[in-house]
């Protein structure tokens, strides 16, 4: 499995060049089972690095391009009344294995919570019936700073189902003209398929956790809700969370147990988006609550 988790980290790196911290946390990230929010500036290869991962995966997958009027109906799927004189439900994008939702803080609140019952739950409710997604179920999602015209925050509630939230940055500037040198993008063909995924994460949910590592985990998710550091606390879907993404990353590390260095270097992604309130970007800002209660929780104790 390492060898092919290599082959996997090597392909995404030809299609977003630089960025090798980014992209094994979004590895991780769907190694944990969990939901992808990328956000930055336009043209920064959000929706680039997110077509390559559902593909490099071997998984079904949707684009759907979120805009202020577009309709709960519009993803999920409708009920029409056919010629056959019988009601015939036809599904909405979000029936797949992995749904891109390129920016989505332009689509509407009301059409923002359609996503909540499909991300918590991995079915959806339509006419008083409920529908199970496909096996796995990721929402990959971009979205824009929020100071950008046209675009409506997440709350807190739908913020909370996204397992971490990254973004990419401006390359530097070797790397920036090795883009502009480079006369195609690199193709990307699938490495895996949907069993073998599985049977990572499967193997991702037996990394062994001692004690110690585990009160380390908690004793941060306690300084979050009564040390005064941020605006919000961590919830207990964000120490499960917590959890799941250094069970991953320790698994990528070719490792069986968890390490305390392991829940660090999850920790901002995993945390920072839950810490602050549903308005405050990231961008400019980053990872300020998650790096404040790092300095103020020991690992040894």
């Amino acid at each position: 499995m390492t060898m092919q988790m290599d082959r996997i980290l090597e392909t995404l790196n030809r299609v977003i060049l630089g960025k090798e911290a980014e992209i094994r946390l979004a590895v991780c990230c769907l190694l944990a089972k969990g939901h992808l929010l990328i956000e930055d500036l336009p043209g920064m290869g959000k929706t680039t690095l997110a077509q390559a991962l559902a593909t490099v995966m071997g998984l079904d997958y949707q684009r759907v391009q979120f805009t202020s009027d577009m309709l709960p109906a519009d993803l999920l799927g409708v009920t029409v009344f056919e010629q056959q004189k019988e009601f015939v439900f036809h599904p909405g994008p979000v029936f797949t294995q992995v749904l891109l939702a390129d920016e989505i803080n332009r689509g509407s609140p009301r059409t923002q919570s359609a996503l909540l019952e499909a991300m918590a739950e991995r079915q959806v409710s339509i006419d008083r019936e409920t529908r199970a997604l496909p096996v796995p179920f990721f929402v990959i999602a971009t979205q824009n700073p929020q100071d950008q015209a046209g675009t409506y925050p997440l709350p807190e509630s739908q913020l909370d189902r996204f397992l971490m939230r990254i973004e990419l940055g401006y390359p530097d500037q070797a790397t920036e003209k090795q883009m502009l040198l480079q006369s195609t993008v690199a193709p990307v063909t699938p490495l895996l398929d949907s069993q073998q995924l599985q049977l990572m994460q499967y193997q991702v949910a037996q990394v062994n956790v001692a004690d110690a590592a585990l009160d380390y985990l908690l004793r941060l998710v306690h300084e979050s809700r009564y040390g005064g550091v941020a605006p919000h606390a961590l919830s207990p879907r964000a120490s499960q969370a917590l959890l799941s993404a250094a069970r991953a990353w320790a698994w990528m590390a070719g490792r069986n147990y968890l390490l305390p260095d392991d829940i660090q270097a999850v920790f901002a992604p995993v945390a920072e988006h839950r810490l602050r309130n549903a308005s405050g970007s990231m961008m400019g800002n980053r990872n300020s609550f998650s790096r404040a209660l790092l300095e103020r929780v020991d690992p040894v104790q």
